[in-house]
């Protein structure tokens, strides 16, 4: 598994490398840098390089000393020196279109016996065509230079075959060079983009991990607040309807009230101690789990909704991961809190828990009629039974939330102990 490194080298080639190699990639960058965004300077820097050498081979008769022929006309020597030098001004832009030019003009060189030496930089064009496109092209471009003097060597009498042997030596390596730099420089531009797709991938699933998370909280915010502040309206409502009939139940709900109360702020410290870093460890406590139910229907039955537990099957002999008995608690928990919400004043309610071989099954239900269903439009971003749903798709379970037909309400959580096989 990568840790970063190659990626930090790609972006820096300069990093691990020796003193003297890092000035000369710092260097290196900088003249690409400038002529990315400045080709003409360095077009003319080396087009009036080889103009100068060209001159120079003509005034000084340098020509001479590898001439076939010494006396071919001097104009003419110099006319074919410009013409195979001055167009490489255009070599990036036209490379084609140069060779295309240059090859009558080495035709002529062949044909008048003058043989200059700077009818070699026809090679430049070949190279910057096999760098920028096909390999067709660049095996296109090696019959137009050696073709002239392919034919110059079979119909001027006294040429010189050896000449051709030059040409062909000179195109095979120009073309090797190139494909060998076109190779590593698409290859190193492969590894950038990988690094940076890497880089997306990664701000990606950061951005799931968050709103993964974010779903998460949402989903313990809404049972943790929900429930609590249905048992508290449950109990506040009955300790004023009994405060002038039965002091001693009104000071037992008041009391009731604080204990659930306390209980909120407990669970919401702990749901929202994990999302900072300098949460003490002692405020991190575990989950609640199928051990804690007895204490959630303790607290529902204090706020006046009479429910029964009951639970049938062999558990398994290995208990059931965290998630599920948390999921299993939340269901419970938010099926009673509809309950309480929505149920009529002599509603009662019941817990179902039945094992199975591969899993949990929970049916709760409520006997009693409802001003209204407890269905969460999409308008209103109720999380109820949506998030109970989510719960159970976490771990493969399904949930089924609606009416009785004999009145009443129903959930009913399917809960595999196993991820199935995929």
């Amino acid at each position: 598994m990568s840790d970063g490194t190659d990626d930090t080298r790609l972006r820096h080639p300069a990093v691990g490398t020796a003193p003297l190699t890092r000035i000369i990639q710092a260097l290196l960058q900088r003249l690409r840098a400038f002529d990315r965004r400045r080709p003409l300077p360095w077009d003319l820097t080396v087009t009036g390089f080889w103009v100068v050498v060209a001159v120079l081979d003509y005034t000084s008769g340098g020509w001479r000393t590898v001439a076939r022929n010494a006396a071919a006309p001097e104009p003419l020597v110099l006319l074919m020196s410009l013409c195979f030098s001055v167009p490489l001004l255009w070599r990036r832009t036209r490379p084609v279109t140069l060779l295309l030019l240059m090859a009558p003009v080495s035709l002529a060189n062949v044909w008048t016996g003058a043989v200059v030496q700077v009818a070699f930089l026809q090679m430049i064009p070949a190279y910057t065509i096999g760098l920028r496109l096909p390999l067709r092209a660049l095996a296109w471009s090696g019959v137009l230079i050696c073709l002239p003097v392919a034919a110059g060597a079979v119909l001027v009498p006294g040429a010189d075959s050896r000449q051709l042997v030059s040409y062909l030596w000179g195109f095979v390596s120009v073309a090797l060079l190139a494909v060998v730099v076109r190779t590593r420089r698409e290859y190193t531009e492969a590894l950038v983009e990988r690094a940076h797709r890497l880089e997306r991938e990664r701000d990606q699933q950061a951005q799931l991990s968050a709103a993964a998370e974010r779903a998460r909280i949402a989903r313990e915010m809404h049972d943790i607040i929900g429930h609590n502040l249905s048992v508290i309206t449950s109990l506040a409502d009955g300790g004023a309807y009994a405060a002038a009939r039965n002091p001693e139940r009104a000071a037992q709900a008041l009391e009731a009230i604080g204990v659930t109360s306390r209980q909120a702020l407990t669970d919401l410290r702990r749901a929202l101690g994990v999302l900072s870093d300098t949460a003490p460890a002692a405020d991190l406590a575990p989950q609640p789990s199928l051990a804690d139910l007895n204490a959630l229907l303790t607290g529902v039955r204090e706020a006046g909704l009479p429910v029964r537990l009951t639970t049938d099957g062999i558990p398994p002999a290995v208990p059931a991961s965290s998630g599920h008995q948390l999921t299993v608690y939340r269901v419970v928990q938010e099926a009673l809190t509809n309950t309480l919400k929505h149920a009529g004043p002599e509603a009662t309610a019941e817990i179902a828990l039945h094992y199975t071989s591969t899993g949990i099954e929970v049916h709760a239900t409520d006997s009693g009629g409802r001003a209204r269903l407890p269905q969460e439009p999409a308008t209103t971003g109720g999380r109820g039974i949506s998030g109970m749903r989510e719960r159970a798709m976490l771990f493969h379970g399904t949930l089924e939330s609606g009416p009785r037909p004999e009145g009443g309400w129903q959930t009913r959580l399917r809960l595999p102990l196993e991820d199935p096989a995929p």
